[in-house]
This record gives structure tokens, C-alpha cells and sequence, in this order.
């Protein structure tokens, strides 16, 4: 036994879609809540981009870091380089050019953080170093070292943060550290900083780098200092470096560079797995190397395995400033490593974003900093807008004209499709940067149209399935078989327009790529989750189950013939077509026709005992006794007015059956359409009536007969009769 299709669900869809928009709503109103008072705190408005809010232009002058003559090639990958940093997703609509080949301008929409200041100004050179030694962020203990002197076992250490002194001893001055850390670092006593190592080094991690001047420096740096956190310092490749962390938590002693930032081929930030491939849960930086760079970090990784702590940990610089340190665990021989700590997922995009772009090959001079004006401003903001309100209400009055009720499941799919749109710009707003720019507002304009068109072709598959005689339940599922991949094939194209168009071009083009290609999305969820869901429950409705006149369903005005089995072999139309041009004709002829006929007939009666001359039956019965379907009594088929005579025979059973094919639908006089079998008695009176006019006879009027076929008479004897309703699938009701 063939199983039943599963019973559609539309609740289910709409209860999924009903909690995907109050989750982007409360996401959303969460956000504002929270960051309330942040530099890029969440907001219910989206953030426009530089053509309508302004911004900030930074005017910088390229430098080479060998002092050589820079060239364009060096200028436009610096261009790159920047724009990856300020605008990676390309939805900030950050503006980065040239100028005379010798400067680069950089314009950033709104008021940008000072990170991203930044990220623009710094030269940010990234390298990888080995740790030679960690400590916390504060200077030497003058007092600690002098408590060191007096125990060589013990070690000097740094001097307690002012949060952390205990009691009323003051911190010590600036000049008490310096002699402290003079006296630490100088070795040899003879009151001078050596800058050259006792022993050659053998390698970047050997300790022999720490001279008396890098002890000197570190014992001196002061990380809870802002001022010491700025980075740009000389950071010289060959020789050791004394830094900061970025977050001013440790300070370093790094040996020469054994990576340079250029060794990196890419950097993604995601949830880290172990050897079994398990998720980890927690978020990890993977790296994958260059050829040159899978050699070079494979034997660096191979050193640092066998050194103790700090010593097998590296640092990677950004800056002059230490963005991440991470102990080597094993062996890197294939140039993929994973970085891992207590990253979060903003920290660990940070520093892929970082290791990702953070070679350039030039520093940096700021030659100006101004605030620009928007380059259309809130008016052309308005009109845009204005424009897009005015599309979509002309799509709203054509889908209510053409549509009627359906129409208004399109207001509302557009109005869900507007409210997703709306949630997910300003989310986008506060987690990726996305600014609006007009391009973007084109995109959101475009969109209505799109959407128009998957309404328009859905209800039109729904009016083809009831023009082929389905019932409108049935019509609403079939209709959407055939809707649905005309759909997904329209979305489709769209979105891989919208994809080339977004990684081939910059700027506000780029914008409007993403807008459109997040606007085909939402068409897609609300197509499937929300208008064809509200067509299946509203379709179970009388309105629109019974397909209203204003429901845009009415099989009558689309056309429909279809027939609706009643039982017991009976059928009814569900739907009487409309009379064509034609059939009024025919009526309009039969109706006068009928009106000469009674006119020139004689008023005379039959003798009594005698009757009118019938024509013969196949049976050989004068008469046919029973019913039409239109109406009741005793009627001779073929019988012409009083006056005649005779009456032409009926044609044989043979003759019937290779009959031409049913003449076009018809009406009686009285405007009743005429059933099929009727319909067939009329054209064989007619076809009587000729024969006998041709052999010169009194012959039989074809008005009369379809004046008779009209009033409900059924043609010929009974056995005739169960012919003709043996070949009509609707005998005794109306088609």
C-alpha cells in the first residue's frame, strides 16, 4: 500500500521564523543595553558610511625602512595592506587611494576608534622572536636589590605598582630606579653598560644577548606606562629587543628575528581540536606558512623544543610591541602551527587580522588629519529613501490590483522582509563595521524588487494549477513544486552576481554587492518560512478556500472548466467559464430564431385520434419518455413545426459513432448551457433537418431542435438515450 504524503506543517515554519526574528531583535536590543557608553557601542540605527555621515581624512607620506627610493608597486601594496587593516570585511566603506603616486590618502567614515588610527599610522612591521626573558610590567625594587645585595640568593625584583604598595612607603623616583638598575645590570663593576655580548651568541635564543645595556633597558621599562605602549620604537631585526606587551601585563627581552611577517601565508582565527580532531572549545589562531616559511619556523620550532621556560616560547611583534607569546609544544615541520591561549572570539580574529596584514614594507609620516563633511549628506540620505518607499508602494497597489487577497500576503512578506533587513544592517553595524552607503540603499532598493518577482511567481503557478481544474488546496502545493525552482534559480543567479560583483570590486561597489547578496538571503527565508506557509493556512479558509471574487482565486475569473465528482456518477463545474463572444451569438440567434418560427407557424391543431409525425428511432418507439437534464415531460427529438409531414430519419448507431467530434459548447434559448449529450441531439436534428431540405422535404427547423434541446429534452428513444449519457462522463448535471 502506497503511503500517504506527509501532512503539511506551516506552523512549524512560522514558529522557527517568529523565533529567528525576536532572537535578532533581542541580540540586537541586548547590545545596545550593554555597550552603552562604548566607543563602538551597538545601536538600533545602522552607521553610515563616508558619503552620508563624513569622517576623518589622514594625508600619509610613505618612508622605505632601508631609506630607498620608494616605488609604486611599494605605495600600491601599502594601499592593500591598509585597506585589509581598516575595511578587511569591505562593508566599512573606508576610501584608501593615491595621491601623485607619492602620498596615500585615507578617508574613514564617522568618527574612527583610536585602534583604528592606529592601524593606519603605525608602520607595523610583524616579526617572530624568541623569548629570552619575561617579567611583570614594573621597573627594578630599589629595595629589593639592595635586600639581593645582602643575599646573593636572592633576585632583584620590580619595584610594587601604586595599587599594589603596602603601608606609607612612597614609590621609589625615577632617578633611585635608573642607579638601582645600574648597579643590577653592570657586571663587570667597572661602572659602564657593555652593548656587545661576552661569548658569540649561536643562535637567536641563546642567552648571550642580554648585554648589560638590554639588562639596563629592561630593568628601566616601565609597561604600566602608557606612554611606553605606543610602539613605532627602532626595532632593529639583528639585534635583541626590550618591549612590552600590547596590553602593558609583561615586559620581554627577545632575541634577533628568526620569522619575519612576510613568512606567513595566512592566518584564520576558529575553535581549536586536538590530535582526535575533538573540538576543543576554545578559540585557537592557525597559521600556515610560506615555502621559505614552513623551513625557516621548522627549524625554530625544533630549537625551542628543548629549552626550558621562557626559552622555548616566541613572541610575534607587532610594532615593537608584543601581540601574543605562545610556548613551542612540538615540532612544526609542514609550516601549519596553532596558536592557542585564553583567546576570545575577538581577540583571536584580532590577531589573525594582524598576522595577516601586518607586514608593510614602509613606515609611515602623518602629514595632516582633518574631519571631512559628508559628500551627499542627510537630504540625499531622505530622497534615497523617499525613492525606495515610493517603489515599494507601487509593487504594494500592482500586487492589491492584480492579486487582490493574495496581494496582501505580499505586503506582509515584504514587511517581515524589511524588518530582518533592518535587524541584520544594524547587527552587522556593531560586529563587522557594515556602514550604509547610498550604493547600499540601491541594493536595498533592487531587493524589493526582487522579492516582488518570487511572490508573482508563486501566486502565478497557483492560478496555472487551478486553470488545469485543481482544486485550490491541491493548486497551493503544486503550484509551489513548480514556484520553488523557479525561485531558487532566480535567488541563485542573483547572489553569484552579487559574490563576483563583491570580490572584484572596492568601496561603495563593493557595498552594494553585499547588500544585495544579504537581501537575496532574506528573500529566500522569507519565501520559504513565511509567504508559503500563510498561503497553506489561508488556503483552508473560506475566503480563500472557496476561491472569493476579491481573493484572487476565483477559478471563474481565471478561467477554470475543471468539473467536481459530486457522487454517484454525478458532476458539477466547479466554476462555469464566462460565455465568450460566440455563445452569446448563439444564443441571441436561437432566441430569435425560436420567435420566427413560432410566428410563421399555422394554428391548427391535430385531428382527433392522430398525432404529428415523428421520426423513426432507432428502437422503433414513436416516442422517448423521460427526462432531460434541463427539464421533464414526453418530447420527440427531431420534430419539426405541426405543418410538416414527415420527418427525416435518425441516423444509425454506425452513423453516430463516426460523427465528427462535438461542435463548440453552447446555450439553449433560455440560457442554460447545454449538457453534452444536448448538445449531440441538437446537431443530429440539425443534421436531419438538412437531409430532409436537401431531398425536398418539409424538413425539420434547427432552431426547433435547439429550441428543444433547450428545454431539457433528451434526445431519441431510451435505448438512444443511454448511449449518449454512456458518452458523456457528466450526464445528468451541467459541464
Amino acid at each position: 500500500m502506497a503511503q500517504r504524503p506527509p501532512r503539511p506543517r506551516p506552523g512549524r515554519k512560522l514558529i522557527f521564523l517568529a523565533v529567528l526574528v525576536i532572537a535578532l531583535l533581542g541580540t540586537l536590543v541586548g547590545g545596545v543595553q550593554l555597550t552603552k557608553g562604548d566607543e563602538d557601542a551597538a545601536s538600533f540605527a545602522p552607521k553610515l558610511a563616508l558619503d552620508l555621515e563624513g569622517g576623518t581624512q589622514l594625508i600619509l607620506t610613505p618612508k622605505a625602512t632601508d631609506n630607498s627610493q620608494v616605488s609604486q608597486d611599494d605605495v600600491d601594496q601599502a594601499i592593500e595592506i591598509i585597506r585589509q587593516r581598516v575595511d578587511a570585511s569591505g562593508v566599512s566603506e573606508a576610501e584608501i587611494t593615491s595621491q601623485g603616486g607619492q602620498n596615500i590618502v585615507v578617508a574613514l567614515p564617522g568618527q574612527p576608534s583610536d585602534e583604528t588610527l592606529d592601524l593606519v599610522r603605525q608602520s607595523a612591521q610583524l616579526r617572530f622572536r624568541p623569548v629570552l626573558t619575561v617579567a611583570g610590567p614594573g621597573t627594578i625594587d630599589p629595595a629589593a636589590l639592595a635586600e639581593a645585595e645582602a643575599d646573593p640568593t636572592a633576585a632583584p625584583t620590580e619595584a610594587p605598582s601604586e595599587g599594589a604598595s603596602e603601608g606609607p612607603t612612597a614609590p621609589p623616583t625615577r632617578e633611585e630606579v635608573e642607579a638601582a638598575a645600574l648597579k643590577a645590570a653592570d657586571t663587570d663593576g667597572n661602572g659602564e653598560l657593555s652593548t656587545e655580548p661576552a661569548t658569540e651568541p649561536a643562535d637567536s635564543s641563546d642567552l648571550n644577548w642580554i648585554t648589560e645595556q638590554v639588562s639596563y633597558d629592561f630593568y628601566t621599562l616601565d609597561c604600566t606606562d602608557p606612554a611606553s605602549r605606543t610602539g613605532g620604537t627602532q626595532d632593529d631585526p639583528a639585534a635583541p629587543l626590550v618591549t612590552c606587551s600590547e596590553d602593558g601585563s609583561a615586559k620581554f627581552i627577545l632575541g634577533p628575528t628568526a620569522l619575519e611577517g612576510t613568512g606567513v601565508k595566512s592566518a584564520t582565527a576558529g575553535i581549536g581540536t586536538n590530535s582526535q580532531g575533538t573540538s576543543t572549545g576554545q578559540w585557537v589562531v592557525s597559521l600556515e606558512m610560506t615555502g621559505e616559511g614552513t623551513r625557516v619556523f621548522a627549524e625554530f620550532s625544533q630549537r625551542l623544543l628543548g629549552l626550558p621556560s621562557p626559552q622555548n616560547q616566541f613572541a610575534v611583534v607587532l610594532d615593537s610591541l608584543v601581540i601574543s607569546n605562545a610556548q613551542m609544544t612540538e615540532a612544526i615541520p609542514n609550516g601549519r602551527a596553532q596558536i592557542s591561549g585564553n583567546f576570545t572570539q575577538e581577540t583571536a580574529n584580532k590577531l589573525a587580522n594582524q598576522l595577516n596584514f601586518g607586514s608593510l614594507p614602509l613606515n609611515f609620516e602623518v602629514q595632516s588629519e582633518d574631519q571631512i563633511s559628508a559628500t551627499l549628506g542627510s537630504e540625499q540620505l531622505a530622497r534615497g529613501v523617499l525613492a525606495g518607499l515610493i517603489g515599494a508602494g507601487l509593487v504594494i497597489l500592482y500586487m492589491l490590483w492584480q492579486y487582490r487577497g493574495l496581494g496582501l500576503v505580499s505586503v506582509a512578506s515584504l514587511g517581515i522582509a524589511a524588518i530582518l533587513t533592518y535587524a541584520v544592517i544594524a547587527l552587522l553595524s556593531w560586529t563587522i563595521g557594515y556602514r550604509l552607503s547610498l550604493p547600499g540603499v540601491v541594493g536595498m532598493i533592487i531587493a524589493v524588487g526582487v522579492t516582488a518577482d518570487s511572490f508573482i511567481v508563486y501566486f502565478e503557478r497557483i492560478r496555472d494549477e487551478v486553470r488545469e481544474g485543481r482544486v485550490l488546496s491541491a493548486a497551493v502545493d503544486h503550484g509551489w513544486a513548480r514556484a520553488r525552482r523557479t525561485i531558487l534559480a532566480s535567488d541563485a543567479v542573483n547572489f553569484l552576481a552579487a559574490v563576483v560583483l563583491y570580490f572584484l570590486a572596492v568601496g561603495g561597489v563593493q557595498g552594494f554587492a553585499f547588500t544585495l547578496g544579504l537581501t537575496t538571503l532574506i528573500d529566500l527565508v522569507v519565501v520559504m518560512l513565511f509567504t508559503h506557509p500563510v498561503m497553506q493556512l489561508l488556503i483552508r479558509t473560506k475566503f480563500f478556500g472557496e476561491g472569493h471574487r476579491l481573493s484572487g482565486l476565483e477559478p471563474r475569473s481565471l478561467g477554470a472548466t475543471s468539473v467536481t465528482y459530486k457522487g454517484r456518477g454525478r458532476f458539477a463545474p466547479t466554476a462555469p467559464a464566462r460565455k465568450s463572444e460566440d455563445e452569446k451569438e448563439l444564443v441571441g440567434a436561437g432566441v430569435a430564431g425560436g420567435a420566427r418560427d413560432r410566428a410563421a407557424a399555422p394554428q391548427t391543431r391535430p385531428a382527433a385520434g392522430t398525432r404529428p409525425a415523428t421520426a423513426p428511432t432507432t428502437h422503433g418507439s414513436s416516442e422517448a419518455q423521460g427526462s432531460g437534464a434541463g427539464g421533464s415531460g414526453s418530447v420527440a427529438p427531431g420534430t419539426g413545426p405541426d405543418t410538416s409531414d414527415a420527418a427525416p430519419a435518425a441516423p444509425s448507431s454506425t452513423e453516430r459513432q463516426a460523427s465528427a467530434p462535438l461542435p463548440a459548447p453552447a446555450v439553449g434559448p433560455n440560457g442554460r448551457r447545454l449538457t453534452i449529450a444536448e448538445r449531440r441531439a441538437a446537431e443530429r436534428a440539425r443534421q436531419q433537418a438538412a437531409d430532409a431540405a436537401a431531398d425536398g422535404g418539409a424538413g425539420a427547423d434547427p432552431a426547433a431542435a435547439t429550441r428543444a434541446a433547450g428545454a431539457g429534452a433528451a434526445p431519441g428513444s431510451p435505448g438512444e438515450r443511454g448511449q449518449d449519457d454512456t458518452d458523456s462522463p457528466n450526464a445528468g448535471g451541467e459541464r
